[in-house]
C-alpha cells in the first residue's frame, strides 16, 4: 500500500522525511506530499503528482524550515490522479494535517454530518474526512490525543494514519487498525514510518505497533497508548542489515538485482536450519516438533505469488507427507463458511506480513479443530509473525521490486522445509530425510546454473516485443510454476498472460492458439512427461510458438519450437528452479517494452487493504 513517514527531529525535517518517502517508493504510488508545522507554529503543505523527485525538487526551491511533520507517498484512488482530489498530506481548516493508508468505509456518512457542520471540502477521499472530523474532535476535547481518539471511535473499516496539529506543534500522533505502521527511535529525534525501509538511514532501533494501538511521537519521548518508551524498551526491535542492502548496485533495477540474489537468498533461508543429513524442526518454535507429531491435515491461505508457492507445496504435503492438503486464496477464505478436518494446521504465507487479506482470514480462525497457525513471512516484526502460534523467517532480504522473485523462491524452500519436519516429526525415515536436505542444499548451485542463461533469454524475450498475449503450461506441481510465470509477465510487461494445466488445453485454452500466440511450456523430465509432449504436439499442430523450459530436447515437435535447455536437477526442487528463467523472461520483456520494472501501475508492494 502507500507510504507514511513522520518526523520529530532536532534537525530540519523536509529532507528527512523526501529520503523516507524515496526509501518508500518500491511500495507502488502516483502522488507524493508533505506537511510542517513552521518556525512561526504555521502549517504548510506541499504536494505533486508524480515521483517523489518531483516533490524534492518543489521542496528544494522552497524549503521550510521545521522540525516536525508528515509526508505521505499515494495511488489515486478518487478519480485520476491529481494534487487536490488525491494527493495527501490533507488538511482541515489549515490546523490538521493527516496522511492515511487504508480505507474509511463510513466514510460517505461522516461526510454529510461533516458538511452540515460547516466544513468545506476539496475532494472526494476519505482521507480529508478524516481531517475535518479530527479537527472537530480536537476542538471539542481542547486535547489533541483525547480528540483524535474521539474521531478514531467513529470510524469503521481499516487505517493508520500519522496526524498533526498546529496547536500541538511539538508531537505527531499515529495509530493503526488493519494497517501496518513502526515507529523508530532515535537520538534527538523519532519517527513514524509504513515499514522500516523508509528509515533505516536514521536509525537502527524499530518498536511495530499493535493493532488498535495509539503513539505520541515527541523530540524525547514516545508514548504507546499512555505507555512511556521507557516502559516498552522490550519492545524494540534492533535491525543488523545495513540501508545498503536495499540498493541497486550494479544492477539496473531492483527487480533484476533480486533475481540474481536467490542463490544467496536460498542459503541464507537453509543457513542454520538443516544440517548435512537433517531439518532442525526448532527452528519453526519450541513447540514445533510436539505441534507437527499432531498434524493430520494442512490448510494453506495466501494472495498473490505466496498462494502459487502454497500450490506447489499442496502437490508436497500430499506426495510426500501423505497429508491433506488445501490450498485458499485468503479472500475467499475469510468470507465463506470453512469444514476444517481435525488437527489441521492452519499455514500463512505472506512477504511482508501485513497482507490485509491473509491476517484478517488468521484472525477469524477460532474452530477448535484448528490444531495452530504458522506462517512463513519475510518481516521479524510483521503481525503475522506476532500473530501465529509458530513462524519461520524466509530469510529473502529486503526486496524492493514489487513483482515478488527471491521471497518466492525462498518461500518454497522453506515450504519444503516445512514437509520434511513433519514428516519427520510423524516418522520420515533417516535415508529420505537425508534425500531431501541434499536436494535443498544443492537448489542455489542449479539456480546459478539458470542465471548463466540470462543473455539466451533476453534474446528469446525479442520475440515478446508485440505480442499482447501468452499461453504458461505445467502440469503437476509445475502447474503452479506456470500461473506465477503467467503472473510476472502480466504484471511487469502489461503482456495478458494465462497459466493453465497442460491438461487443459482441449478444454477451451486450445482455441486461442495460433502464431501469435507464444505458448511457454513448463516440462522437466518427470512422471508427466509423456503427457506434456501430447499437450504440446496439439499446439504444434495449431501453429503456436512454442517455448519449452526441459533439460531434454526431444519432444517430437520440429516446428516453430525454442528450447531453454535446462540443468538436469532432482525431480522434488525442480519447481523452484525452474521459476527462475519465468522471471527473467518476464524481466526482459518488460525492460524491452520499456515499463517500470520496479514499480508496475496501479500495483502496490504490501497489500494491506482489502
Amino acid at each position: 500500500m502507500c507510504g507514511i513517514v513522520g518526523v520529530v527531529s532536532t534537525r530540519p525535517v523536509g529532507f528527512i522525511m523526501l529520503e523516507g518517502l524515496q526509501r518508500l517508493e518500491y511500495r507502488g504510488y502516483d502522488s507524493a506530499g508533505l506537511a510542517v508545522v513552521n518556525e512561526r507554529g504555521t502549517l504548510e503543505r506541499i504536494r505533486r503528482v508524480g515521483k517523489v523527485a518531483e516533490l524534492r525538487n518543489a521542496f528544494t526551491e522552497n524549503p521550510i524550515a521545521a522540525q516536525m511533520g508528515i509526508a505521505h507517498t499515494r495511488w489515486a484512488t478518487h478519480g485520476k490522479p491529481s494534487v487536490v482530489e488525491n494527493a495527501h498530506p490533507h488538511l482541515s481548516r489549515d490546523q490538521v494535517a493527516v496522511v492515511h493508508n487504508g480505507i474509511i468505509e463510513n466514510h460517505d456518512a461522516l461526510r454529510t454530518e461533516l458538511a452540515e457542520a460547516g466544513y468545506v471540502f476539496e475532494s472526494q477521499t476519505d482521507t480529508e474526512v478524516l481531517a475535518h472530523l479530527i479537527h472537530q474532535e480536537v476542538a471539542r476535547a481542547g486535547d489533541f490525543e483525547a480528540g483524535v481518539r474521539a474521531a478514531v471511535d467513529a470510524l469503521s473499516g481499516a487505517y493508520a494514519m500519522a496526524v498533526v496539529h498546529s496547536d500541538y506543534s511539538d508531537r505527531i500522533i499515529a495509530l493503526r487498525s488493519g494497517s501496518p505502521l513502526v515507529v523508530g527511535v532515535g537520538i534527538g529525534e523519532n519517527f513514524v514510518a509504513s515499514d522500516v525501509h523508509a528509515l533505516r538511514s536514521f536509525t537502527d532501533k524499530f518498536v511495530y505497533l499493535d493493532e488498535g494501538e495509539f503513539v505520541e511521537i515527541a523530540l524525547n519521548n514516545v508514548t504507546f497508548s499512555g505507555t512511556s518508551l521507557q516502559d516498552c524498551r522490550e519492545r524494540i526491535v534492533t535491525l543488523q542489515d545495513l540501508p545498503s542492502d536495499a540498493d541497486k548496485g550494479k544492477y539496473r533495477h531492483y527487480m533484476q538485482k533480486e533475481i540474481f540474489e536467490q542463490p544467496s537468498a536460498i542459503r541464507a533461508t537453509l543457513q542454520g536450519r538443516v544440517t548435512e543429513h537433517h531439518v532442525l524442526q526448532h527452528a519453526f518454535g519450541t513447540e514445533a516438533h510436539e505441534i507437527f507429531a499432531q498434524v493430520e491435515a494442512v490448510q494453506i491461505i495466501a494472495c498473490g505469488t505466496s498462494l502459487y508457492a502454497g500450490m506447489v507445496a499442496r502437490y508436497w504435503f500430499e506426495r510426500y507427507a501423505c497429508l491433506p492438503c488445501q490450498v485458499e486464496i485468503a479472500s475467499e477464505f475469510r468470507y465463506r463458511s470453512v469444514a476444517p478436518l481435525d488437527k489441521t494446521l492452519l499455514v500463512t504465507i505472506s512477504q511482508s506480513g501485513e497482507t490485509a487479506d491473509t491476517l484478517e482470514a488468521l484472525r477469524g480462525i477460532d474452530d477448535p479443530r484448528y490444531l495452530a497457525s504458522l506462517t512463513l513471512c519475510n518481516v521479524a516484526g510483521s503481525t503475522l509473525v506476532r500473530e501465529s502460534d509458530l513462524s519461520l523467517m524466509i530469510e529473502a532480504g529486503p526486496e524492493i521490486g514489487v513483482a515478488s522473485t527471491k521471497a518466492f523462491t525462498t518461500q518454497l524452500a522453506d515450504l519444503m522445509l516445512l514437509v520434511v519436519a513433519i514428516s519427520k516429526a510423524q516418522g520420515l525415515p533417516e535415508a529420505d530425510e537425508t534425500g531431501f536436505v541434499q536436494a535443498l542444499r544443492s537448489v542455489p548451485d542449479y539456480i546459478e546454473q539458470v542465471l548463466s542463461l540470462d543473455k539466451t533469454i533476453a534474446e528469446i524475450a525479442e520475440q515478446f516485443i508485440h505480442k499482447q498475449h501468452a499461453l504458461f503450461l505445467g502440469r503437476g506441481e509445475h502447474y503452479p510454476v506456470a500461473l506465477e510465470g503467467a503472473l510476472k509477465l502480466k504484471e511487469i510487461s502489461y503482456v495478458h498472460a494465462e497459466g493453465y494445466a497442460a491438461g487443459e488445453l482441449k478444454h477451451g485454452p486450445l482455441a486461442l492458439v495460433d502464431e501469435e500466440m507464444p505458448v511457454v511450456a513448463v516440462a522437466p523430465n518427470d512422471d508427466l512427461l509423456g503427457k506434456v509432449k501430447s499437450n504440446l504436439q496439439e499446439v504444434s499442430a495449431r501453429g503456436g510458438k512454442l517455448y519449452i523450459l526441459s533439460h531434454i530436447e526431444d519432444f517430437e515437435v520440429t516446428e516453430g519450437v525454442t528450447h531453454i535447455l535446462m540443468p538436469d536437477c532432482p525431480s522434488v526442487i525442480s519447481p523452484i528452479v525452474y521459476t527462475v528463467p519465468l522471471q527473467l523472461l518476464a524481466y526482459h520483456v518488460a525492460v524491452l517494452k520499456g515499463t517500470d520494472v520496479d514499480q508496475p501501475r496501479n500495483l502496490a508492494k504490501s497489500v494491506t487493504v482489502e
